[in-house]
């Protein structure tokens, strides 16, 4: 990574215990999209406001200084407060900043997928059609890798596609009609109200959910999100679904520290 004289707006998705006194921190920044720096010295009791600065959901302006895969830390400004969330909208973050650390490689400008990232945590915060907001940025992430999803066109035929048709999305090819209730079916109107602005009804909403889980499973290689196994653990579970002791450093803490083999 090349030196960084500019402040730097970002985000802070994770930061984990390095060493004895520092913190390795991944942030999602404007101009050099996902980075990892490392913080030195910021767990003493001296530099509490500057550790409180480097958790999750925090809006910074960095600066970073050096070369390599991990650049030190110079300064961090906070920007605002950070966003406060708790039970399922903290999750739904925990859920983004995941993906992100998973999936998106280091060093490489996104800068629209920022935007959409701050968006979607204001969204979380405000409660404005949260579930809306996760579809949209599941779908701008994987454009940002280099999968736009043909949401409008049927693979077979090469027709429109039909709003009363089910399909199968074959993440290689497209949209290929099935028989409605055909296994891991969505139908025409769900793909079609992915590519518009306004949210559609809570039951395409379900379908989205779906379809948009199977295509980030398919990105992982088969395997599972830790946010997808809590969240499958609290619909289970009989307490309180607003989970009143998940706090930001519980949940969030629990990310990986990286992605695994982009990086």
């Amino acid at each position: 990574m090349s030196q960084h004289d500019d402040a730097q707006p970002a985000w802070i998705l994770h930061a984990r215990p390095y060493r004895e006194t520092s913190l390795l921190v991944d942030a999602l920044t404007l101009n050099h999209g996902r980075v990892g720096f490392v913080a030195r010295g910021v767990r003493g009791a001296r530099a509490q406001p500057l550790r409180a600065a480097l958790q999750p959901l925090q809006a910074l302006l960095l600066v970073l200084k050096g070369r390599g895969e991990l650049p030190m830390l110079v300064s961090a400004e906070v920007k605002d407060r950070a966003v406060a969330l708790s039970g399922r909208p903290l999750l739904s973050a925990f859920y983004i900043n995941e993906l992100l650390t998973v999936l998106l490689p280091r060093h490489e400008p996104c800068a629209e997928l920022f935007w959409r990232y701050a968006m979607c945590i204001n969204a979380l915060a405000d409660e404005a059609a949260p579930a809306w907001q996760l579809r949209c940025f599941e779908r701008d992430l994987l454009q940002t890798l280099g999968y736009a999803m043909p949401l409008d066109t049927d693979a077979v035929a090469g027709a429109p596609i039909d709003p009363a048709t089910s399909y199968r999305f074959d993440p290689e090819r497209g949209a290929i009609p099935v028989r409605a209730g055909s296994p891991e079916s969505v139908s025409g109107l769900a793909l079609l109200a992915l590519t518009q602005a306004a949210p559609p009804s809570a039951a395409v909403q379900t379908e989205l959910r779906h379809l948009m889980r199977r295509m980030i499973r398919w990105q992982l290689g088969g395997r599972e999100l830790r946010s997808w196994r809590i969240l499958a653990e609290l619909e289970r579970s009989s307490s309180t679904p607003t989970m009143p002791l998940l706090t930001p450093q519980a949940a969030l803490s629990a990310l990986p520290a990286s992605g695994p083999s982009k990086d």
